[in-house]
């Protein structure tokens, strides 16, 4: 039966994006696409009944493991970004438009790396399920579960058809954002070093330049084609466009609106003290308050 489920599947995407590449035949989890679609399936099940099972129940602090997790997918990003970027420079790549049979050796180990890329989209499973247990619920939102879902698919399929060539330039400024991302919550965990940890509101701006510069250099092979499949380009051109309205909503609702929310507190805690009312509380600044932030990945 899964013979049959991969082979209906084979076809229809060979139909709009050319044959499946046999590189990658026999490579862990890309024979057969249901062990992927099984494990988001998982994944999505967790991520509704995990906060139920976790209601009344004491969270978990995870700290030890949260460091030893974060910083060693820091290492494995800073790995695959480093190995992308000597790959393309070893190959020649061209930032307009690569073919995925173009380069010899420099192809294959892009291949490899990227193999790497999207299994990395299976470990980031757990930053949802370490939310669940520490009782993080409100940063459960829908662009974490749908990026984290959808990441994992589709790169099954890149891996499939596309897993080299122009599929590069996305996971290089992933892989990239990521080193700063994990190395941020990694650190994080440990108190001692929150008050030097400067970059997080840019974590976001970086990943939101990440999907616009995605999106251009996509553009920029539908424009002046090398060979690549237009399915894919057209795709990850719509996949592009929603990371963009998700994340601009995200930043906004995260920043922006909690700037003018600190501003306005401030403006009417002066007034108040001109007046000689204080409601009640003394000595009480509203920079006391520390507002709970969402993670944007």
């Amino acid at each position: 039966k899964m013979e049959a489920i991969n082979h209906a599947t084979s076809v229809y995407i060979d139909s709009w994006m050319g044959p499946r590449d046999p590189r990658v035949r026999g490579w862990f989890l890309l024979d057969n696409y249901p062990p992927t679609f099984l494990l988001t399936l998982m994944y999505l099940v967790i991520v509704w009944i995990g906060p139920k099972y976790m209601n009344n129940r004491q969270p978990f602090s995870c700290r030890g493991i949260l460091v030893i997790y974060n910083l060693g997918l820091t290492l494995l990003s800073f790995y695959m970004f480093y190995e992308l970027v000597m790959g393309v420079w070893q190959g020649g790549y061209n930032f307009f438009c690569q073919d995925t049979h173009s380069a010899g050796e420099a192809d294959s180990k892009i291949v490899h790396v990227l193999w790497w890329y999207y299994f990395s989209k299976l470990i980031e499973f757990m930053d949802t399920f370490f939310f669940i247990l520490r009782k993080n619920n409100h940063q459960i939102t829908v662009l974490h579960v749908y990026h984290h879902a959808s990441m994992l698919n589709i790169w099954w399929f890149v891996m499939n058809w596309v897993p080299c060539g122009h599929s590069y330039f996305g996971a290089t400024l992933n892989s990239f954002i990521h080193v700063l991302m994990y190395s941020y919550y990694g650190l994080s965990a440990i108190p001692a070093m929150r008050p030097y940890l400067w970059w997080k509101k840019y974590i976001t701006q970086g990943q939101l330049i990440q999907f616009v510069l995605t999106m251009f250099q996509t553009v920029c092979a539908v424009i002046w084609p090398c060979g690549f499949p237009m399915g894919w380009l057209y795709f990850q051109i719509c996949y592009m466009i929603t990371l963009i309205v998700l994340f601009s909503n995200f930043y906004i609702q995260t920043y922006n609106k909690k700037g003018a929310s600190r501003r306005k507190e401030h403006q009417n805690g002066s007034a108040v003290s001109m007046n000689g009312h204080s409601n009640g509380v003394s000595g009480v600044s509203s920079e006391t308050v520390k507002h709970r932030k969402h993670r944007g990945d």
